[in-house]
């Protein structure tokens, strides 16, 4: 073997090195982003369009909390880094009391109602908390002081950013914590509800407080995924921004492919999506003239399509047996 060739054999390896933990980096903020729809979804059947929304809030809420109040610096030492992930909690927790009211005023008195019309209650619930909260980020600026910024390491000759082992981390975080939610008392009642709120009620089980707890912990990932999906390379150098909000539809796809109520499917589908989104970028942009310049945002829904006629519950999603 040549130098030459050796050269571009190690050339070869980084692109395919530096591409597997892109994906896997992109699809742990698509699966945290479909755990927060497929949480609210399994414990209320509903489909909660808010979601991008209450993620641009949690950037918002990060923002105030770190930057503009030195929450919770000016009163304690110690790194800056650490600071910035208590700041992050406080604000995920923000957002989870701003999920709390909404469940309260607008979601719980719809009990009962069309499925369709509680979607559409959740999507005026978008448009109006999208809208302050952009006009928010957008007339202030809002830095969200992530500590690595745009800092990479490398992997051999592959130039890895940080961002994306800390969203890898978070993602396995967070299913953890939900794995282990589910074993709590808490977490049997949620799983009950889900498969049938009626014989919930009739066990005692407080439907109403599970309702709650869902639509928090839907909010605390909301604000999560909203805060890492701003973090370069993503996000607009880790500023607040809308394109948060907008990013929380791109992982509809991993929602519907992996099953609306299967917290497996969240992860699967959301690693699944990312790995062909980035994968197909990266090795068919050779092939521009025939897909279209765009054809790298029309992976994931063309995934999902062929998903779909396999499974069309989606791939962990419980299927319906209708009587006719």
């Amino acid at each position: 073997m040549t130098g030459a060739t050796m050269i571009l054999a190690a050339t070869g390896l980084d692109t395919f090195v530096h591409t597997v933990i892109k994906s896997l980096a992109l699809g742990s903020l698509y699966a945290l982003l479909a755990l927060g729809f497929v949480l609210i979804f399994k414990a209320t059947q509903t489909v909660n369009f808010a979601q991008g929304a209450l993620a641009l809030a949690g950037t918002w809420f990060l923002s105030m909390i770190f930057m503009d109040w030195n929450v919770p610096g000016r009163w304690v030492g110690g790194p800056g880094w650490l600071h910035w992930f208590v700041a992050l909690l406080l604000a995920a927790l923000a957002t989870a009391g701003f999920g709390l009211v909404i469940e309260r005023l607008a979601i719980r008195p719809m009990i009962g109602e069309p499925i369709f019309s509680m979607a559409v209650i959740t999507l005026g619930l978008e448009v109006m908390i999208r809208t302050v909260a952009f006009d928010a980020v957008n007339v202030t600026p809002r830095v969200l002081g992530v500590p690595w910024g745009t800092e990479t390491f490398m992997i051999g000759g592959a130039f890895i950013a940080w961002s994306y082992i800390a969203a890898i981390a978070m993602a396995a975080v967070a299913f953890v914590g939900v794995w282990l939610f589910f074993k709590t008392r808490t977490g049997v009642a949620m799983r009950a509800t889900a498969f049938d709120q009626e014989a919930a009620l009739a066990q005692g089980i407080n439907v109403g407080r599970i309702f709650a707890i869902a639509w928090a912990v839907g909010a605390m990932l909301a604000a999560i995924s909203g805060v890492f999906s701003s973090m370069p390379p993503w996000g607009p150098a880790g500023m607040a921004s809308r394109d948060g909000a907008f990013f929380a539809f791109r992982a509809l796809p991993a929602v519907i492919l992996g099953g609306l109520d299967s917290a497996v499917g969240a992860l699967v589908g959301g690693l699944l999506i990312g790995f062909a989104e980035i994968f197909a970028g990266q090795y068919l942009a050779g092939h521009t003239g025939i897909l279209g310049v765009g054809y790298q945002q029309v992976v994931p829904y063309v995934v999902m399509l062929i998903g779909l006629l396999v499974k069309p519950y989606g791939l962990f999603g419980t299927e319906e047996v209708r009587r006719v």
